[in-house]
This record gives C-alpha cells, sequence and structure tokens, in this order.
C-alpha cells in the first residue's frame, strides 16, 4: 500500500473547519484501499488540530464514520476509543459503530448494547440501517429475546414494511430456530424482492424442512427467475429430501442460466458433489469432484463423507491421502469425521484407531462426539465391547444418547448378556428422558430376539403408561420425478390394492430362493408367527420398493430412502429381490447407503 502522507492545516485564527483540508481527508478516506492504523491515527490527530471538540460539523462527523469504519477491520478496540472521544455522535455514527461490532468476532454483544444506547438518546431515532446489524449480531449470538425486542421497535418506528430489515428478522428468527415466527414475517411482506425469497428458502433448509423450501422455490418460480444463490438452496434441499430429479435440474439451470464468479462456483460444486452423494449417485458427484477446477478442503470433506456413506472404505482413504500430499491441504475435524466413519461402515477397527491417533496426535485436532461416537461404535459392533466401554469413561467429554444407543445395539446383537443390554437402555433412558422410543424399542428386540415375550409385553405396556410411541417408518422413492412417500402400513396412495397384490407376488417368489421371515424384527407380544410375518410385510421400505417395481422402466436403479436403520429382516428380502428381479435397489437409511445387487449388498451385512 502507498504511504499516507497527511501534511498539518495552516494555522487557525478561529475554531471554523479549513474546508479544503477536510475535502482531502475525505478523499483519502474513501479510497477502496485500506488505511493503516498508524495512518489512521495520524489522521485523526490532524482532525483534532482542525477542528477541535465538542462542535463537530458534519463533515468531521462523516470523517470520523470513515475512521470507524477503517480501524474496525483491524483493531476494533481503536473503534471503540475513536466513538468514545465524539461527544454527541449522530444515528449515522451509531450505526457505523454497530455494523463494526456486529462484524467483529467478539464483540456482537456489544452491537446490542450500544442499540440500546441509541434508544436512550432522546436527540436520536434509530433509522432503517441500524436494525439490520443490530439482527445480524442477534442472530449469530442465538440472542432470541433481544432480536425480539429490535423486533418490537422495528415495528414501532414504521419499518416493518422495508424489505432489507425483513430479510434480516426472517435470518434472525430462521437462525435462532423459529420457522415459524420467519414465515409469518416472510408472509406478510408487503413487497418481496429476489433477495427476500433466497433468505427464507435457505433458511428452511438450514433448519432441514427441505420439503417447504422446495414448495417455495416452487412458488418463487411464478415471479423471479432464481440466481445461483436460490439454485444452491435447492440443490441442498434435493440432498436432504433425496430429489435426484430436482437436483439433476438444479445442476442443469446453473450451467445454462447462472453466471457464478470463481469463488461462488466452488460452494456450487461443493453442493452438488454432497447431493449426488446422498441422492445415492455416487458415479455423478465424482464426476462433478473431478471436474472441479480447484478444490478446497471443503470439496474433499464432500466426497470423502459420500464415499464413506456408500462404505467405499478404500476409496476414503486413497482420497485422504491424495488430499495431504497432491493438493497440500490439511484435513479439519469434518474430514476426520468422513473417514472415521467409513472405518466404522466397514468394520476396520485397527485402521480407526490409526485414523483416530493420526488426527489427536499429529493434526492435534481435539475430537469431538461425533469422533468418540465413530470409534465407539466400531468397536463395540465388531465384538470389542468392553474397549469401548474404557474409551467411554476416558471421554473428556459427557457421551451422549447416540453413543449409549450404540453401545445397546452393539451388546444386544452379540449376546453380551442381557444385565450389560439393560445398563445400556438405562443409560439412554437417562439421556435422552423416559418420553424417547429408541431404549425401549432396543430392548424390545433383544427380549424378542431371545424369545422372551412377557418381557417384550411388559416395554410395550411401560410405553404406553410413559405416552412413548415408536417413530413410525417412512420411505420415499422417486419415479419420473415425482416423490411417493410410504409409511409402514400404508393404505393411503391411489395404487394400494396394486402394490399390496403385487408385493403378495414378489413375497412368494423370494421364499422360493430361500427367504425365511426374521420374526424378531415384528416384535409383537401376542401374535402367532402368520401375523408377525404380515407385520414384516407392512414395512415401508417393501412398499416402496413394490411400487418402484412396477413403475421403474427396466435397467433403471430403484432409488429408496428411509427414516430409519433398515432391519435385518428387510435387508434380507431386499437382496433375494435384486437377484429374483434383476434389479438394483439403492436404499438410504439413517445410518448410511446399501447398493442391493444379485444378491448381495455393498455393505457386506455389516451395519
Amino acid at each position: 500500500m502507498a504511504t499516507v502522507v497527511v501534511s498539518a492545516p495552516p494555522a487557525q485564527p478561529s475554531a471554523a473547519p479549513d474546508h479544503h483540508y477536510h475535502r482531502r481527508l475525505r478523499h483519502i478516506l474513501t479510497q477502496p484501499t485500506t488505511v493503516s492504523i498508524p495512518h489512521l491515527k495520524q489522521i485523526h490527530a490532524q482532525i483534532l488540530r482542525s477542528e477541535p471538540p465538542p462542535n463537530h460539523s458534519l463533515e468531521t462527523l462523516f470523517l470520523y464514520s470513515r475512521l470507524i469504519h477503517f480501524s474496525s477491520l483491524q483493531d476494533i478496540t481503536y473503534t471503540s476509543q475513536l466513538f468514545n472521544q465524539i461527544p454527541n455522535p449522530n444515528t449515522f455514527i451509531y450505526n457505523t459503530v454497530i455494523r463494526a461490532y456486529a462484524h467483529s468476532k467478539n464483540h456482537k454483544k456489544q452491537a446490542f448494547s450500544l442499540f440500546q444506547e441509541l434508544l436512550k438518546n432522546e436527540n436520536l431515532l434509530p433509522d432503517k440501517h441500524t436494525f439490520p446489524f443490530v439482527l445480524k449480531a442477534c442472530a449469530y449470538l442465538f440472542a432470541l429475546g433481544e432480536g425480539k425486542q429490535a423486533h418490537a421497535h422495528v415495528l414501532k418506528h414504521g419499518f416493518s414494511s422495508d424489505v432489507y430489515i425483513n430479510n434480516s428478522l426472517i435470518h434472525f428468527y430462521s437462525s435462532c430456530g423459529c420457522s415459524e415466527s420467519s414465515r409469518k414475517v416472510f408472509d406478510k411482506m408487503p413487497e418481496r424482492s429476489l433477495v427476500s425469497w433466497n433468505v427464507i428458502i435457505d433458511s428452511l433448509v438450514q433448519m432441514g424442512e427441505f420439503e417447504d423450501a422446495v414448495r417455495l422455490f416452487t412458488e418463487m418460480n411464478k415471479w423471479f427467475e432464481p440466481d445461483g444463490y436460490t439454485v444452491q438452496s435447492v440443490i441442498d434441499a434435493c440432498a436432504g429430501l433425496g430429489a435426484l430429479s430436482m437436483g439433476m435440474w438444479a445442476h442443469a439451470y446453473i450451467l445454462k442460466k447462472c453466471q457464478i464468479d470463481a469463488s461462488f462456483d466452488n460452494l456450487i460444486q461443493n453442493s452438488l458433489v454432497e447431493m449426488y452423494s446422498k441422492c445415492g449417485s455416487l458415479r455423478m458427484a465424482q464426476q462433478v469432484f473431478h471436474m472441479m477446477r480447484s478444490r478446497d478442503v471443503n470439496s474433499w470433506n464432500a466426497m470423502i463423507l459420500g464415499l464413506a456413506m456408500h462404505g467405499e472404505a478404500e476409496r476414503v482413504f486413497e482420497h485422504f491421502t491424495r488430499m495431504v500430499d497432491e493438493d497440500n491441504l490439511r484435513p479439519n475435524s469434518i474430514t476426520f469425521v468422513g473417514v472415521l466413519s467409513a472405518c466404522n461402515h466397514r468394520g476396520l477397527v485397527e485402521k480407526g484407531r490409526k485414523y483416530f491417533d493420526l488426527m489427536v496426535k499429529k493434526y492435534k485436532i481435539e475430537p469431538v462426539l461425533q469422533h468418540y461416537g465413530c470409534l465407539i461404535d466400531l468397536m463395540a459392533r465388531s465384538g470389542q465391547i468392553e474397549e469401548a466401554l474404557d474409551v467411554v469413561s476416558s471421554m473428556p467429554i459427557k457421551p451422549d444418547a447416540v453413543i449409549w444407543r450404540s453401545l445397546l445395539s452393539a451388546s444386544s446383537k452379540q449376546c453380551e448378556g442381557l444385565e450389560l443390554t439393560e445398563e445400556m437402555a438405562r443409560k439412554v433412558i437417562e439421556v435422552e428422558g423416559s418420553e424417547s422410543s429408541g431404549a425401549y424399542i432396543l430392548l424390545s428386540k433383544v427380549y424378542a430376539t431371545a424369545n422372551r415375550w412377557n418381557e417384550v409385553g411388559l416395554i410395550r405396556k411401560l410405553m404406553s403408561e410413559n405416552g412413548v410411541s415408536k417413530e413410525p417408518g417412512c420411505s420415499l422413492i422417486e419415479i419420473n420425478g415425482i416423490a411417493h412417500e410410504f409409511f409402514a402400513g400404508d393404505t393411503t396412495h391411489p395404487k394400494t390394492k396394486e402394490i399390496y397384490e403385487f408385493l403378495k407376488f414378489v413375497e412368494k417368489r423370494v421364499k422360493l430362493v430361500g427367504y425365511v421371515p426374521e420374526f424378531s424384527e415384528a416384535t409383537m407380544v401376542d401374535e402367532v408367527d402368520e401375523r408377525k410375518g404380515k407385520t414384516l410385510r407392512l414395512h415401508s421400505e417393501r412398499l416402496a420398493v413394490a411400487f418402484g417395481l412396477l413403475n421403474s422402466k427396466p435397467g433403471v436403479p430403484i432409488r429408496v430412502f428411509k427414516n430409519l436403520r433398515v432391519c435385518s429382516d428387510c435387508h434380507s428380502f431386499m437382496k433375494l429381490i435384486s437377484k429374483s428381479f434383476n434389479v438394483e435397489i439403492i436404499m438410504r437409511d439413517r445410518i448410511r447407503f446399501h447398493c442391493f445387487r444379485n444378491g448381495v449388498c455393498s455393505c457386506k451385512d455389516f451395519w
């Protein structure tokens, strides 16, 4: 940066400012190049010599606002000092400092405090530029109460129609998890820009309300042509829904219509890799990844997580090596979540230990619950339950319900004894509360596996007394761009009769190649075997696959997305369907992807 030279103004016979000198300072402080702190202090000193406080002119106040702006980019403490030396700051100055605090890393609380100070000043009023900065700080701090106070002042001062303020309110409420409030603000807006639409759609995606986000996007299309930011949100929603057709449409739209700069290009490409991976098209995810002009650590993370989700452990390790050696990138916490997940999905205990140690010792990354959870689940499901419990006891952070559920599930499958299983169930209930269904369901399955149906009945009775209900199984399948949703025992689909008749035919066919129902998965108490078999037949993924077999084109994989972990009986059922009907079934459950092909699953029966 060129050196800034500020010569002192000539001696003044009075306190009147030198306007020519002010123009020179104004020119320096309105340049795009950042002025260094020493030069800012030099300019500050000359302003004080030219026009000492307390009666600053509007021109001088403007110069102070520029000093505050440049100082906030480098030294927020100096910004505060500058502000405190202005005897009568106007609203513009207040806004400038509030903005500086809102954008700073450690002073966001002061943004709201300064806003309160502004409100107490009888001679000043907040304007439309004040509220977006205050709400930005509140959103970052999840300060719901303070943000609501700011919202009340928005209404009080008559800014409820301002598009920019409403966008900020939507973002604030979304950040605090208040989707209803966010949507109310949006619905009441008299005027909506493309940026308003983008904010509400993105907020719905961030809160996991993917269907609403897509629905709103469809409505937006009637009024505005989407830009890159809109389409990125749609891509993320498609990833959450498993909506491959719409995801591919969004990809094509970006290629044809959206002009995207280099910095945004990586965000889009990373989102595409994640979307294709989560929609079960690993081939397309890899194609996008390999065609990227440049890759950052997030690009590699998206690909590593996608491969891990599909059980491609060896390729995860290969990508990790390439990321470090070829691109010279340093892996972060998310990278190791992907690598440890890959080890977990394949039961590679020693590999898991190796990468966990590498993360801690070489890269000095502090493990979080996700890392511990992967390692503990890996060890427990591989039969090393005692070693897994040792890791739990040595953790510096309190284990969550996910970790206890992993141990509960592993102990139940490996017949470690009912005492340990019951203890794990108590731990889950202790963490999640007695209203959570997870521990009850797992314990019920343990008793059912041991043919201890009386205990199964007691568990069900306890669930009823505590008002606990099992989360219903739900599976989604997309045919010709239209999503069809099935719940366990669903009879609401227009083709229900046809689906159930065909499912009976499918069951007869797979029984010919060795299918035998696992009744423990039904976990019903007072039913004969035939009724238990009927319960299994009603699992949502079977209805979805039957519908897919009836309506998919030959050679097209059937993709199903399920909200719960697939049970072992349905897993066996899908393997035999893939062989009997010569069809590829790609299923994403709560944990991972299963690719059933020719009677074999990609998970190698370890999930």
